[in-house]
């Protein structure tokens, strides 16, 4: 079978993918795309909203649809690194057994990571990079494929412990969700209010998932589109030659080289999704809000001012 042919087969379930989501999800379809060129990608997610706008339930629809493992972590301030990552212990016969965490999942909802110390963060994080986990001085690979999607609630900052910087770049995707429109919260009580069910298709595997995430690395990039994404980082970091005025009155830090790599990977992978064979400076526009909103740093002179993130990758088009 050809490349071409693949990508034609894959983008056919992707539209059967969304219709099976849909059937769940009320609305978000934004979120929902967004969430899938990042699984497709082989990133991980970062989401950010209030309460009661359906993130686990979202994340849980995805998961078996796309027939994978699905846990979830509830974040809080006594979790430790073992909880999540698991532990040795003595079996009945005085031999040392490793019980896994629930870290070993396909898909991992860190729900509220920003709850619990940097200690635990940092033993997550460490799975998302290196796709295993050491415990004990004993190396345990992760399931593949391997997804975090981590929530971070905006509001309540109260005994939070906020992601540093490095550690916000491991996430290749944050998005940001939104309250539903009127109609949409019409149809969400009238669908969450009965007692009918909905009986999701399985349109994935794991196996399509990993097979699709190798076809959407070998999609080819025009040299100029490289050149265009390369230089929309570039523009973000202060104090450089290609710098605009606004960037260096707002903005304390830029995004670093890992955000190209992901701007790049994002973009050929929402070409593919949208029948394309290879992306173009569009596909760039349409992934690089969530690429880069987590990893620009405004200063407070922005925050005064009422400059918002969005506004500053606006200007970076």
């Amino acid at each position: 079978m050809s490349e071409v042919t693949a990508i034609d087969n894959y983008v056919k379930k992707y539209k059967l993918l969304k219709k099976e989501i849909a059937k769940v999800i009320i609305g978000q379809d934004t979120v929902v795309e967004q969430i899938l060129i990042s699984i497709f990608s082989g990133g991980h997610v970062l989401l950010v909203g209030v309460p009661g706008l359906a993130k686990t339930l979202m994340v849980d629809t995805i998961a078996k649809t796309l027939g994978l493992n699905f846990k979830r972590i509830q974040f809080t301030p006594d979790l430790m690194p073992s909880d999540i990552l698991g532990s040795e212990i003595l079996d009945n016969n005085r031999q040392f057994k490793f019980i896994k965490g629930p870290v070993f999942s396909n898909i991992v909802l860190a729900d509220e990571i920003n709850r619990t110390p940097p200690k635990t963060q940092a033993a997550l994080l460490e799975a998302m990079q290196e796709r295993c986990v050491t415990v004990a001085g004993h190396r345990y690979e992760l399931n593949q494929p391997y997804f975090v999607l981590a929530t971070q609630n905006p509001i309540e900052q109260e005994g939070t412990y906020p992601l540093p910087e490095a550690q916000l770049d491991r996430f290749m995707f944050a998005i940001n969700l939104e309250y539903p429109s009127f109609s949409e919260e019409v149809e969400v009580v009238k669908q969450t209010t009965t007692n009918n069910t909905t009986t999701l298709d399985v349109v994935f595997d794991g196996k399509e998932v990993l097979e699709f995430q190798q076809l959407i690395r070998k999609t080819p990039v025009a040299d100029n589109v490289i050149e265009y994404a390369v230089e929309m980082i570039s523009k973000s970091r202060p104090n450089t030659k290609r710098t605009s005025e606004l960037i260096s009155q707002f903005v304390d830090w830029g995004a670093g080289p890992r955000a190209s790599q992901n701007l790049i990977l994002a973009s050929k992978t929402h070409a593919v999704l949208h029948g394309k064979y290879n992306p173009d400076i569009e596909d760039v526009k349409a992934v690089a809000t969530s690429v880069l909103s987590h990893r620009i740093i405004k200063n407070y002179k922005a925050a005064a001012e009422g400059i918002s993130i969005e506004k500053i990758i606006e200007s970076l088009f």
